[in-house]
């Protein structure tokens, strides 16, 4: 149990027979502290590489179909708003605010779902240059 090594940032070096006088609150001249670093190297296999980029082109895939889905949501909102203004004249105005809004929503989930799938391509590239492979295509 003594030999155990403690994982700590700081440790206090002093030899187990020497006492700390009782006058001495600081410990001045009693031992000595030093810090210590714990290194870790990570060393990634190509199999490694590639199961992260799949697991990472597998989250950009469901954050792509997370805004296309709110991209349909809006989108919808939007037409039923414009609805609501056709038939409601005395609030016209506020439904056509309001569809406004839902249309600049559906724009810009369906940018968000654009840069995702974009980014799912990339991942999907990088996981096949990982691999060392590379795919043979007629025309590119």
């Amino acid at each position: 149990m003594a030999d155990e090594k403690k994982h700590h940032l700081f440790h206090r070096k002093k030899d187990e027979e020497e006492e700390r006088p009782v006058g001495d609150q600081y410990g001045a001249g009693e031992g000595v502290y030093t810090a210590e670093t714990v290194t870790t190297e990570v060393v990634t296999t190509g199999q490694d590489e590639y199961e992260r980029y799949k697991k990472e082109e597998k989250q950009h895939k469901h954050k792509q179909h997370l805004g296309e889905a709110g991209a349909i949501a809006a989108g919808a909102f939007a037409l039923y708003e414009k609805h609501e203004a056709k038939k409601d004249p005395e609030n016209a105005h506020r439904h056509k605010i309001t569809e406004e809004i839902a249309a600049t929503a559906a724009v810009g989930a369906g940018g968000y779902a654009f840069h995702e799938r974009h980014e799912k391509k990339k991942d999907g590239k990088s996981a096949e240059e990982a691999t060392g492979e590379k795919k043979h295509h007629l025309f590119g």
